[in-house]
């Protein structure tokens, strides 16, 4: 059995479609699926069951012997949420609940951490492991605060005297990532689905001007990843229980807004016309100029697979799922 938290989101139902691609039948979604199309996500997925959030432990342990992995895709994902007891209670407290069940049942546990741990950037994007090393970034916002404490405690278990962990982990530092099954995320989506309908509405794209003077108006860069290679990377440690640590999920390529962009434009096959508008004020001071994963790591413990350039991404999301009347995986 596998259990996927956030299963019914959009890293989380990418990678149950995979899965299910891979020959795996005995699939669980841990998720909140509320009032609205959610459900749309995993609606065409073969599951074994779907448990809420605050039934996940008792549903764990009276499956504790059957359960192979957990993937732990689930979290407040918002960088502008403001309640942050609940980040704590969703983001920190529940991904360390879940280490110490892994721990205590020796189940392989894949949770999700992020590039906002990174903060701005300043001290590179380097995935290290150790409280030290670890302790010199400083995230902008309280949800890469969240993942960055999982992190750093996580490396404190490892480097305590017992040291006791699952038997294979991996805490995933996703950077930006793109593709079908985000329509539920609001503000909160990636850039391409922002863009996609204002093409289709207006014939133009709008992005934000650039309030930093290495930077031109669209140049700000950003490592895009489209999902389906972070759901390769999920299967890649699947098949591989040897392989933990912290790793980054990135192409290891910056690419700019304007050359998202202009994919966005080329897939929907219309002339390229950008309109350069202001940033909401609350996002200047905590805004990031440049992110690029250093993919080094992952390539030495032996991942091969090539990450899907930019215009190839956008155009398979463009073309394959956002121009079709049903746009889910």
């Amino acid at each position: 059995m596998i259990i996927v938290t956030g299963g019914a989101g959009f890293i989380g139902s990418n990678l149950l479609k995979n899965l299910e691609d891979a020959g795996h039948d005995d699939l669980v979604v841990c998720d909140w699926l509320e009032s609205g199309d959610k459900w749309r996500n995993i609606a065409k997925r073969g599951l074994r069951d779907v448990v809420r959030p605050e039934n996940l432990f008792s549903f764990l342990d009276r499956h504790a012997n059957s359960i192979e992995i957990i993937y732990h895709m689930g979290a407040i994902s918002s960088t502008t949420e403001m309640d942050n007891d609940l980040i704590v209670e969703r983001n920190i407290r529940l991904t360390l609940d879940l280490w110490d069940w892994c721990t205590t049942h020796q189940v392989r546990f894949i949770y999700a951490s992020s590039a906002a741990t990174y903060g701005d950037g300043a001290r590179g994007f380097e995935d290290v492991q150790g409280g030290a090393e670890l302790a010199k970034f400083l995230p902008l916002n309280a949800y890469g605060w969240s993942k960055h404490m999982v992190d750093r405690r996580i490396s404190a278990i490892l480097e305590g005297a017992d040291g006791e962990t699952p038997p294979q982990w991996a805490g995933l530092k996703f950077f930006n990532v793109y593709g079908p099954n985000e329509y539920h995320k609001g503000g909160q989506k990636s850039v391409v689905a922002h863009l996609f309908p204002q093409i289709q509405e207006t014939g133009q794209a709008k992005l934000f001007k650039s309030y930093n003077p290495e930077y031109a108006d669209g140049g700000q860069l950003r490592d895009f990843i489209w999902v389906g290679d972070c759901c390769d990377v999920m299967l890649w440690l699947a098949d591989n229980p040897s392989v933990s640590g912290l790793l980054n999920v990135g192409t290891g390529q910056a690419r700019s807004f304007d050359d998202l962009a202009k994919s966005t434009f080329s897939g929907l096959k219309q002339d390229v016309k950008i309109e350069y508008i202001e940033m909401p004020e609350i996002l200047r001071d905590k805004y990031q100029y440049f992110t690029q994963a250093t993919v080094s790591k992952i390539k030495s413990l032996g991942y091969k697979k090539q990450f899907t350039p930019l215009e190839i991404g956008v155009e398979r999301y463009v073309q394959d799922y956002l121009m079709k009347d049903d746009p889910y995986r």
